[in-house]
């Protein structure tokens, strides 16, 4: 068979609803709207943390991230009414990531953009990337606008733009790729903090939030003080409306660079055996630090246990495969795309590597179920965005949240009540306590670390 090739294509915090392909009235994304309509677009995907490392890391080895044991963004360490729980600080390199596994079938294997798994030795290079551009333990840019600061990036010209950058390198590697097949993983920094954007674009949507008249709304909502030590005399600030004129310069480049990058595997002859996967690392950054997006009417966001802080957009393009514009409702998450590139590789599963994911193959040719119960999460930190740590379980419609702090449960029927408004817990304990016991067993078994009591706690 001819191997098709792939891009991967990962947003840092990019929230559920920030294409107007998934709703958005304020951003602009032509390009991506466009591949939602040469693909499948899905309305149930989710990322497999509230956070970045976690998921990054489930995505390369098809695992969840309590399999291996990446549980917070590395680096992260703070505590609460709970201790700090233990997690690896690195994508270990037992672990075989689809990039190695591609290699070994013949593939030219490039990793462009964000890492924030583990310093040396534990960059892409060591992880089955032939190439590593940009990639290091930083999770985040000093500055989107050269110079980078970057030790896996030399510098542009004063006033580079990271965006652009990162698409130059990735089409250069897309046009001298002969005729092997090739794994472009693009994990682009942008839209993660800081909010920085080019000012005429900045300009263009100040003029449209007026316009549009979101300058005269209520933009932020007061909450209460974060749960979390080192932030525990300040407030959670919520985002109402999507109306950041910055951020929404920073998805317009950003969908630009995308569809600079897809003409150019066009020009190149390779798009009708290019896959082209998009998605998200976590939810928008709604609730700290600016609050520069809103995912409503998903709940919260980055690092929290609802739905704003996991659900993602997620497009793919399998030309020839997927039906053009088609729509899948079914629930997948991070751990299922390593065994889905396998297969379309034609390559032999590997589950003992994959062990926690699925392949959507059955989905993206049309069909309309997967073969399990239930998806799962652990997110046993306090993340920076006013969340508490917690698991939670996604069986059917209906999905499960138990909080460490007070062993709190949360049930919610997603079909009927996607911003999970309405807990179910109390009026239908005994679907609750089926999913408990389904979450519990699930953490016995990929031995999950649970927080434990902080001695030394002080309420503010």
């Amino acid at each position: 068979m001819t191997r098709p090739n792939f891009i991967f294509i990962l947003i840092d915090d990019m929230g559920f609803k920030d294409l107007t392909c998934y709703g958005s009235e304020f951003y602009e994304t032509p390009n991506l709207d466009r591949l939602a309509r040469e693909g499948m677009r899905f309305t149930d995907a989710y990322a497999a943390c509230p956070v970045c490392s976690p998921t990054r890391a489930s995505i390369l080895t098809g695992k969840y991230p309590a399999t291996v044991g990446v549980t917070n963004f590395i680096g992260g360490y703070t505590s609460g009414k709970l201790l700090e729980a233990p997690y690896i600080d690195h994508l270990p390199l037992a672990e075989k990531t689809i990039a190695a596994a591609l290699r070994e079938a013949g593939y030219r294997t490039w990793h462009v953009g964000k890492w924030h798994l583990g310093n040396e030795p534990y960059y892409p290079e060591h992880h089955g990337f032939d190439v590593n551009v940009g990639g290091w333990r930083a999770g985040m840019p000093k500055s989107y606008f050269a110079p980078y600061q970057n030790p896996k990036l030399p510098d542009g010209l004063t006033g580079e733009y990271l965006t652009d950058r990162l698409t130059d390198e990735a089409i250069k590697l897309v046009q001298g790729s002969g005729d092997e097949p090739f794994f472009l993983y693009l994990p682009y920094y942008a839209v993660h903090i800081p909010i920085q954007a080019k000012e005429p674009l900045v300009g263009k949507y100040q003029a449209k939030a007026r316009q549009l008249g979101l300058d005269k709304l209520a933009t932020f909502e007061e909450g209460d003080f974060f749960p979390c030590e080192h932030k525990k005399d300040k407030r959670i600030v919520r985002r109402l409306v999507q109306s950041d004129p910055a951020y929404a310069a920073m998805i317009e480049t950003l969908d630009e660079n995308i569809g600079r990058l897809l003409e150019a595997v066009d020009q190149a002859g390779k798009a009708d055996n290019t896959v082209v996967i998009f998605t998200s690392d976590n939810g928008g950054l709604a609730t700290a630090e600016g609050s520069p997006t809103c995912n409503a009417p998903l709940a919260e966001g980055k690092g929290w246990m609802y739905e704003g802080g996991t659900r993602e957009p997620l497009l793919v393009k399998w030309p020839g495969v997927t039906q053009p514009g088609s729509l899948c409702d079914v629930p997948v998450t991070s751990p299922d795309f390593y065994p889905t590139l396998l297969e379309m590789a034609g390559l032999e599963p590997m589950p003992h590597q994959h062990c926690d994911g699925v392949s959507i193959i059955p989905l993206l040719k049309g069909g309309g179920d997967l073969p399990r119960e239930a998806i799962f999460w652990h997110y046993p930190h306090y993340g920076n965005q006013g969340g508490t740590p917690g698991s939670s379980v996604r069986a059917g419609d209906y999905k499960l949240i138990e909080f460490f702090e007070d062993g709190r449960l949360e049930l919610y029927n997603l079909r009927e009540d996607v911003s999970e408004e309405r807990n179910l817990a109390a009026s239908e304990p005994d679907l609750a306590a089926r999913l408990q016991a389904m979450l519990a067993d699930w953490r016995r078994r990929v031995e999950a670390k649970i927080p434990q009591p902080n001695p030394d706690y002080r309420p503010r």
